[in-house]
């Protein structure tokens, strides 16, 4: 697994600072083309961007993905969709001269350095619970206490050029707003393009791609049922939910006694280590065999997790929820949750695998169980999306050409004054 760290980041960050300021004197330079539109997202071709991208291309846009790596290269092959790397001088040139540019995690998803004065949509990549930009502490730590400020400052800068945020509701769009710093009218509720997936077509067809999917990538798991299991990430530290071996003896047990598969999603930046426990009922689902897994929420039975975004994903499915937190009070101390994490565990966070197990084995085998988490699920869905009907895609893109119409307006306006 690749590894980050905050001050390792931003300490690069703050060494390409020149980099930058060459970048803006050629943005302001450069004339953006309107139909001009880049992709980009850290994960691959998948998340918002890829929902986004089919919208845009169907109704004309000009448009180009950029990628990392060979890997994105062969993703975007297969979808029939033209790439530039991003760190070239090519990526650079596209980036610059597009007027619309679209990124799930961060700028660095296409050409960092020649997005200024572009129209910047910022997709995210999921419903934050832990805190995020400027709301967390881990976001501007650095090698040295002193630069903090100024990586604050710097962050905030950048966030502001924003120019669209997509929020699933209004309790969503006060976090992206404080996160971000971004003002109401950049953080409207449409939607998120992301999950349009889990809300297109009828639960059966969505079960069955998904289902279709999860095989393609680990091979057959035949009728059994299918627990996802996704740590989140710990900002560089080590996974502290690792299993020992007496742990995998009791999930190996509790998935033959339920007849179930364990799915495992480790973060594509944690440091943990599944591979002891793999076998039959034991199965990685690491990025690299599927960047996006929020397509194959419906093929799921359970979702087992700490503290990631896929909560409020699986509650558009819906599924049961078994929370394992080993670290909840550290967590919460060190990286901070919006609210209070026992509203959204219901206090039924488990400290350790042998709790979480048998949670996972009751909700498994007990009806009344598996109802009372489902409602929990369902019941959270409607707190955090406003938009179930498939058309959050749609609503975003509607948006963007809203905001490309007034740059219009106002790029004709100036040349109005000066004849």
């Amino acid at each position: 697994m690749a590894s980050f760290s905050f001050p390792a980041g931003n300490a690069a960050q703050l060494a390409r600072i020149p980099l930058y300021a060459i970048g803006r004197l050629v943005t302001a330079i450069v004339p953006r083309a309107h139909d001009a539109w880049v992709f980009g997202c850290a994960v691959g071709v998948a998340d918002g961007a890829l929902a986004l991208w089919q919208v845009a291309t169907r109704e004309g846009a000009r448009a180009v993905w950029l990628t990392a790596d060979e890997r994105q290269d062969a993703e975007a092959a297969a979808r029939g969709i033209p790439t530039v790397r991003k760190g070239s001088l090519r990526g650079f040139w596209r980036t610059a001269r597009a007027e619309v540019i679209v990124v799930t995690h961060g700028f660095g998803d296409v050409n960092r350095y020649a997005t200024g004065g572009g129209l910047l949509v910022q997709l995210w990549h999921g419903i934050p619970l832990k805190r995020i930009g400027l709301d967390s502490p881990a976001t501007v730590r650095a090698p040295f206490p002193l630069l903090r400020p100024l990586i604050a400052a710097l962050y905030r800068a950048t966030q502001r050029r924003i120019a669209l945020l997509p929020a699933a509701s209004h309790v969503v769009r006060g976090r992206l707003e404080s996160a971000f710093a971004l003002s109401d009218e950049r953080v409207p509720v449409t939607g998120e393009p992301r999950v349009d997936v889990l809300s297109q077509g009828t639960g059966e067809d969505r079960s069955a791609r998904a289902r279709a999917a999860v095989v393609a990538a680990v091979g057959d798991v035949g009728d059994r049922r299918l627990v996802l299991y996704a740590p989140t990430w710990r900002d560089g530290a080590p996974d502290p939910a690792v299993p020992t071996e007496a742990d995998w003896v009791r999930i190996h047990g509790a998935l033959e006694a339920t007849d179930a598969v364990l799915l495992v999603r480790s973060h594509p930046l944690g440091a943990g280590d599944y591979t002891r426990g793999l076998g039959e009922r034991v199965r990685l689902l690491g990025s690299d065999l599927v960047a996006d897994v929020t397509p194959l929420l419906p093929a799921m039975s359970l979702l087992l997790t700490d503290y990631s975004s896929l909560i409020f994903d699986a509650s558009l499915v819906p599924l049961p929820v078994v929370f394992l937190a080993p670290d909840a009070v550290a967590y919460a101390r060190e990286r901070g949750f919006y609210g209070r994490y026992a509203d959204v565990t219901h206090d039924s966070e488990a400290p350790t695998w042998s709790e979480a197990v048998a949670q996972l084995e009751q909700v498994l085998s007990d009806a009344d169980e598996h109802e009372r988490r489902l409602a929990r699920a369902v019941a959270l869905d409607r707190a955090v999306h406003a938009h179930r009907d498939g058309g959050n895609t749609e609503r975003v893109h509607r948006r963007i050409r809203a905001l490309q119409d007034a740059r219009g307006r106002t790029r004709r306006g100036r040349r109005g004054t000066t004849t």
